[in-house]
């Protein structure tokens, strides 16, 4: 206590002088408008800026919660967008999701509805499976076909759901011409992306063109013909040079497969039965000459 009032009595001089600037600049501005104007104006200017800086911070350290909040309802409008466009596509398509060239073109099959249940793309050997069987009248050996072309061919038949040998499968093989021409081969898998296949085995004779359209042949006994496959993207040579081999861009899109129909060809029935009768007759006639 000693010194703080030692200190007092030896700076009293200074705290005098303080005090009387302060009491002036008070009387000043109180009592003189234009002194007051000027020191409103500038206090204002610079409250102003400090108040401007201090909600730039503010800004800046919530910038973090506005991002997450962005986040989240940016993941919610996602969902309801997929959820409309599904809810469209069920609307618009359903189950006669079919092309209408490929339905024109199909009009004299009868058509099985299905969705996928289960599907892979990046398997050697890939399998899908839809939820029709046999009480849908699904047999094996029937062909598969999307709104946009050709998927594959049923595999395996319980009584509600079927397993499919996609086109994505190294065992797959099917038969596929040359839109327009009479020119055929085999399409095949080799791995790799789920856009592209090759068909095999294409006379050398044959005339085609890039971007030309691959369908089905009509020379199995699954496919009708005239299902559209893909386009054609690159002519390579077979290995040993005798005939062509083509890369062709599928034209479904295996990644986002749901709705597929299973074609009834009644027609088919009947070939198979034909070709049975003529193997067991053939075989008929070389037991009968071997007795």
């Amino acid at each position: 206590m000693h010194n703080l009032a030692e200190f007092i009595a030896r700076f009293k001089h200074w705290f005098l002088f303080v005090l009387l600037e302060i009491i002036s600049l008070i009387l000043l501005f109180k009592y003189n408008n234009y002194q007051g104007s000027v020191w409103f104006s500038s206090a204002n200017y610079i409250a102003g800026h400090v108040l401007e800086a201090k909600s730039d911070v503010e800004s800046f350290f919530s910038l973090t919660k506005i991002n997450q909040e962005l986040t989240q309802r940016n993941l919610y409008l996602e969902h309801q967008v997929s959820h409309l466009q599904a809810e469209v596509y069920d609307s618009t398509v359903g189950k006669d999701y079919i092309h209408k060239g490929q339905l024109e073109m199909l009009s004299d099959y009868r058509l099985i509805p299905a969705k996928v249940v289960d599907n892979s793309i990046d398997k050697p050997q890939n399998f899908i499976t839809i939820n029709k069987g046999s009480v849908d009248g699904v047999r094996e050996d029937m062909g598969v076909a999307c709104g946009n072309g050709v998927v594959g061919i049923v595999y395996l038949v319980s009584s509600h759901y079927s397993v499919v040998i996609p086109v994505l499968n190294s065992e797959s093989n099917i038969s596929c011409s040359i839109d327009g021409t009479g020119y055929f081969g085999y399409l095949h898998w080799k791995g790799g992306p789920s856009d592209i296949a090759y068909l095999e085995d294409v006379p050398r004779h044959a005339h085609f063109r890039l971007h030309g359209r691959i369908v089905t042949s009509g020379y199995s006994s699954v496919f009708p013909p005239g299902v559209l496959v893909g386009e054609i993207l690159h002519v390579f040579n077979s290995d040993d040079g005798l005939s062509y081999r083509l890369m062709i861009k599928l034209s479904t899109d295996f990644g986002n497969l749901r709705d597929v129909c299973v074609i009834d060809d009644a027609s088919v029935k009947e070939r198979l039965n034909l070709l049975k009768a003529a193997q067991d007759s053939i075989k008929e006639k070389v037991d009968g000459s071997g007795n």
